[in-house]
């Protein structure tokens, strides 16, 4: 039997530039698929626009601004790469407060390619271990996670992939951890040690 996202919303957390498209197409669609109601957030309304690497593909209408975004409303977060997406929205304050707010909540963070840079700047990897493009390794260590690199990583309620090519994985984990509500490993406290 299929997990089942019935009912569950998923919210897919992007700048209003620079999404690479499939790892924004193909966790909506299997969040979709499963029964799930993915939207999208962004800091402007209107649009966002995805690129195929560095080329200008399809834009899609953002369903809530992160201003207007409630974290409490939600019962999961998707974090899509691109290398303009991941760099933009670390730096929208609204945002980095709401993938905080998901964290501390214990509920489900699907994070693939540069995705991962607003979890640094959220504070939300402190003794965390998580796959990621292998140019952020260094950023996500400096952060207090420790790297690996592998197709899917799934550590509790985090999971993360570094490219389009883990997605067939990544987005298998996605609606399986979503759908089971795997059992959270709570992040540390700002400031509180590593562990090693």
């Amino acid at each position: 039997m299929a997990p089942t996202l019935s009912g569950k919303r998923v919210a897919f957390v992007v700048a209003n530039e620079g999404i690479e498209q499939a790892e924004l197409t193909e966790p909506w669609k299997a969040v979709e698929e499963a029964g799930g109601i993915p939207q999208l957030i962004a800091p402007e309304a209107g649009e966002a626009q995805a690129f195929n690497h560095l080329d200008p593909a399809d834009r899609f209408p953002v369903d809530l601004t992160t201003a207007d975004a409630v974290a409490g409303k939600f019962d999961a977060l998707v974090l899509p790469g691109g290398v303009a997406n991941g760099d933009q929205i670390r730096t929208d304050d609204a945002a980095v407060r709401f993938v905080r707010t998901i964290v501390d909540d214990g509920k489900p963070v699907a994070v693939v390619c540069h995705g991962a840079w607003i979890l640094a700047e959220a504070d939300a990897l402190r003794g965390r271990t998580l796959t990621s493009w292998p140019s952020l390794h260094t950023d996500l260590e400096n952060a207090g996670a420790r790297w690996v690199d592998e197709t899917v990583h799934v550590d509790g309620n985090l999971i993360s992939s570094r490219k389009p090519d883990d997605l067939p994985a990544f987005c298998e984990q996605l609606v399986r951890v979503v759908a089971e509500g795997a059992e959270p490993r709570p992040a540390p406290q700002a400031g509180a040690p590593l562990s090693v």
